[in-house]
């Protein structure tokens, strides 16, 4: 019986989704506690995809994710932001800890929805990082579920949600929580959700 053949270029999932990524598609990949579903968020194509996968209102927001905290610095108004808060914020990453801080000029309004402030996280869950890096920057991230519907905690209820709708899908377990990520203001230091 012959080996199978064994392919000399096969393709990295993680840079395929980058690739989807960066063509304006939306991808969704394993986080702390659920799936996520990601894009560009300066694509606004992009991003009104998303939202129309999810059939989420706009006017919500959403929160980026980047793998470390210069992916996510961009996006925050140092000039706004106390070194305090940004210390405190940097002393909880990566881990499983959102913070919104003032936005940076020129941030699209999209990402923030009807709130005045931009929810970041850089994540220690491996493969939503080794994504961040593939891409190149931070990615909105929000759960990878109808408006409405419990978010999925595995590969299997997202392909049952989206079917062929995604550019992407990185299966992979979750990072052990079982509540999505705690989220605080950076400024006060008080929770919004825990």
């Amino acid at each position: 019986m012959t080996p199978p053949a064994i392919d000399p270029n096969p393709i990295d999932p993680i840079q395929l989704a980058a690739t989807v990524l960066r063509a304006g598609g939306v991808v969704a990949y394993p986080t702390e506690a659920v799936y996520g579903l990601g894009c560009d968020p300066r694509n606004v194509r992009a991003f009104d995809a998303l939202f129309a996968l999810k059939q989420r209102p706009p006017t919500q927001g959403v929160l980026l994710i980047g793998a470390d905290f210069d992916q996510v610095a961009p996006w925050i108004d140092r000039e706004a932001t106390p070194p305090a808060a940004i210390e405190r914020a940097r002393a909880s990453w990566p881990g499983p800890h959102t913070w919104i801080f003032p936005r940076a000029h020129g941030v699209p309004a999209w990402i923030a929805g009807d709130h005045s402030g931009i929810a970041l996280r850089v994540t220690a869950h491996p493969i939503a990082a080794q994504l961040c890096r593939a891409f190149g920057g931070a990615l909105v991230s929000t759960s990878a579920n109808r408006h409405g519907q419990p978010p999925a905690r595995d590969a299997q209820a997202v392909r049952r949600a989206f079917g062929d709708e995604l550019g992407a899908l990185l299966d992979g377990p979750l990072g052990g929580l079982e509540r999505p990520t705690s989220i605080r203001d950076a400024i006060s230091g008080m929770s919004i959700r825990d």
